[in-house]
C-alpha cells in the first residue's frame, strides 16, 4: 500500500497529496457494526446536500438521477475528511444551480459490497454513474476542490463545447476570455470532432468552442480540420492541424493545449503551481532571483528570450526567493543569498543541473539548456559535511561526500536507511534501526547506516520514497540489494545473517550503474513509504 504521495517533484517541502489506501482486514467499530445491523430502507437522506448512500438505495439513486458523482470514501482517512467541504460546497452550487447532477457518498468501509462491486481500493475515490448506468462507472478525473468537481460536472450535464454558428459569435467567443479552443471541422459528426468534444469534456479549465461554417473557416484562415487555440498573451494563437491520416489523438492534444496554454515564461506561485506541474513537461530550467531587485529582474528578459526554443521540452519558472518560492530553497540546497542563479531540474528523477553564472543572456542560457539534453552535463549532487562523529555511532551517518567509500568498501556488508527527516513511516521505524545497529556494533564486517535524502544527493542512485533500505554486499561488483521486508530487528537480522536475503525470498541483485549521467534502476514503491 502506498504512503503519501507529493503533487509536487522538486516541491518536497510543501504539502502532501493522495490516497489512502484501502485496509484489509478493518476492525469495525461497534457504531459501525450497530449501524450495518440496521434494516436500512431506500429513501434517499441528504448530508449537507450530498446523498447519503448505501446498498439499500444506491439503485433509486441511479434511476432518480441522470448524473450521480459518488465519493466512496474511509471514515478515517485524512484525504477523505480534508475533501468533505469542498464535496459539500459543490454539491450545493450544483444543487442551487438546478443542475441535473447530484453528489453522493458511501462508506466503502462499512458498504463492502458497494466497494467491491466498483472496485474500489483507495480512498477517496470518486466515480461518475450517468443514466442509471451502474455497470460502467466513469472515473473522476478533475481537481479536488470544489470548483475543480463544479466545472468537471457542468461539462458532462450540458455540451462541452459552445457551438459557433456565425462570426460574431465566434468573435464574441474568442474574446470573451484570456484562453479559449475553438475546433474548427467539415463534419461535426465525424470521428476527428467527436474526438475533439471528449477532450473538451475533460480539459475543463478552458471554454471550447467548435464550428463548421466555410465562413469561419475563411475569416480564420484555415481550409481543413484544425483546432485553434486562442491566447491574449505570447504569441496569440496556435494551430494543431488535424492529420488526414491518423486523424486527432484525444491524449496528444490535451498535452499540446496544456503546453501551449502555458506563457512561455511561469511564474512559481501558489495559483500556478498546479498547472505547473500538470502539464508533465520533462524538464524545469528555473530562475531564482529576488523581485525586489531591478537588476535581477531585468534578467528575465534573456530568460525569455530563451525560452521559445524549448516549448513542450522544457518549462521556463521564475522563482521569488524573497515571495513564495522561499520555502522550496532548501530542496535545492539554497538560501536567498544565492540568487540569482539558475537551475534545471530532470523531473524523472529530481536531478539538478547548475548553471554557470557568467552569463545570463538569452545564448548562454540555450546552449547550457541544450548540453543538458544531450547529456553533456553532470548533475549538481546535494551534500551535507559528515559530522565529526558520523563513525562512532552504533548507526554510522553518510553524506553524498562519504557514501562511495562507505557503501562500496569491498571488506563490509553495509545495510543502508536512506531517510527523510518528515518521514512518518522513517520516524516509525527509527527505533528499531538504532536497535539493530547497537547489535552489530561489535561486527566488523557489517556496517548499520543512515543517509539524509532530502539533503544528500547520489549521482547513480535514484530514492524514489522513504524510508528505502539497501544493502550492498561486500566484495567487487558494486552490487546492491533492495530490502523489502517487515521493519523490525528481527526481521533485519535475519535478512544479515543470510547475507542480504530472506528464506522465503530470492535475492534482489542490481548493478549500482557506473556512468556519470545520473540514471538508475527505478525502485519498486513498497508498502509504508512516503512517495515523492
Amino acid at each position: 500500500m502506498q504512503g503519501c504521495r507529493a503533487w509536487v517533484v522538486w516541491l518536497l517541502v510543501l504539502s502532501l497529496a493522495g490516497l489512502c489506501p484501502a485496509q484489509e482486514g478493518e476492525e469495525k467499530d461497534e457504531e459501525v457494526v450497530a449501524e450495518e445491523e440496521e434494516v436500512l430502507s431506500d429513501e434517499l437522506e441528504e448530508e449537507e446536500n450530498v446523498l447519503v448512500l448505501h446498498e439499500h438505495n444506491f439503485a433509486r439513486a441511479l434511476s432518480e438521477h441522470r448524473l450521480l458523482l459518488v465519493e466512496f470514501y474511509a471514515p478515517w482517512c485524512g484525504h477523505c475528511q480534508r475533501l468533505a467541504p469542498s464535496f459539500a460546497q459543490a454539491a450545493t452550487t450544483l444543487k442551487n444551480e438546478s443542475s441535473p447532477v447530484r453528489l453522493g457518498k458511501v462508506d466503502a468501509t462499512a458498504q463492502t459490497a458497494l466497494a467491491t462491486e466498483f472496485g474500489v481500493t483507495s480512498y477517496p475515490t470518486l466515480k461518475l454513474f450517468r443514466d442509471g448506468n451502474r455497470t460502467h462507472p466513469i472515473a473522476y478525473t478533475g481537481r479536488m476542490d470544489a470548483e475543480g468537481i463544479v466545472r468537471w460536472m457542468q461539462r458532462r450535464a450540458g455540451p462541452s463545447a459552445t457551438l459557433l454558428q456565425d462570426t460574431d459569435t465566434a468573435a464574441a467567443f474568442i474574446s470573451s476570455q484570456d484562453l479559449v479552443v475553438v475546433g474548427f471541422f467539415k463534419d461535426l459528426g465525424g470521428e476527428a470532432a467527436q474526438a475533439f468534444l471528449e477532450v473538451a469534456s475533460e480539459v475543463v479549465d478552458m471554454p471550447f468552442g467548435v464550428a463548421e461554417q466555410d465562413q469561419l473557416f475563411q475569416v480564420y484562415g484555415l481550409s481543413a480540420d484544425t483546432v485553434c487555440l486562442f491566447k491574449k498573451f505570447d504569441e496569440g494563437r496556435t494551430d494543431f492541424p488535424v492529420d488526414p491520416t491518423r486523424g486527432l489523438d484525444t491524449a496528444e492534444l490535451t498535452q499540446l493545449l496544456r503546453i501551449h496554454s502555458m506563457k512561455l515564461v511561469m511564474e512559481f506561485s501558489s495559483e500556478n503551481s498546479s498547472q505547473i506541474f500538470g502539464a508533465k513537461i520533462p524538464h524545469h530550467m528555473i530562475l531564482f532571483l529576488n523581485k525586489s531587485s531591478s537588476d535581477q529582474l531585468a534578467l528575465q528578459e534573456g530568460f525569455r528570450a530563451a525560452a521559445g526554443t524549448f516549448r513542450g521540452k522544457v518549462l521556463f519558472v521564475v522563482v521569488d526567493v524573497t515571495g513564495y518560492g522561499a520555502e522550496v530553497l532548501p530542496f535545492f540546497g539554497m538560501t536567498p543569498a544565492d540568487a540569482p542563479t539558475l537551475r534545471l531540474v530532470k523531473m524523472e528523477n529530481n536531478r539538478k543541473y547548475q548553471m554557470e553564472q557568467d552569463s545570463f543572456s538569452d545564448t548562454a542560457i540555450r546552449s547550457f539548456v541544450q548540453a543538458v539534453l544531450d547529456g553533456r552535463v553532470k548533475p549538481h549532487l546535494l551534500s551535507a559535511e559528515p559530522p565529526e562523529d558520523w563513525d562512532k555511532r552504533p548507526v554510522k551517518v553518510l553524506v553524498g561526500k562519504t557514501f562511495e567509500q562507505v557503501a562500496f568498501d569491498e571488506t563490509k556488508n553495509v545495510f543502508v536507511k536512506f531517510y527523510a527527516p518528515w518521514c512518518s513511516h522513517c520516524q516509525a521505524m527509527a527505533a528499531a534501526w538504532e536497535e539493530l545497529g547497537e547489535r552489530y556494533k561489535d561486527h566488523e564486517d557489517i556496517v548499520i547506516a543512515e543517509l539524509d535524502s532530502t539533503a544528500n544527493e547520489l549521482e547513480n542512485i535514484t530514492i524514489s520514497g522513504f524510508p528505502t533500505l539497501h544493502y550492498f554486499p561486500a566484495g567487487p561488483g558494486r552490487k546492491m540489494v533492495e530490502y523489502k521486508g517487515a521493519r523490525d530487528v528481527e526481521t533485519f537480522s535475519k535478512f544479515l545473517e543470510n547475507g542480504g536475503t530472506l528464506p522465503e525470498e530470492p535475492p534482489v541483485l542490481s548493478k549500482s550503474p557506473e556512468n556519470s549521467t545520473g540514471e538508475s534502476s527505478t525502485l519498486r514503491m513498497d508498502e509504508s513509504r512516503d512517495e515523492l
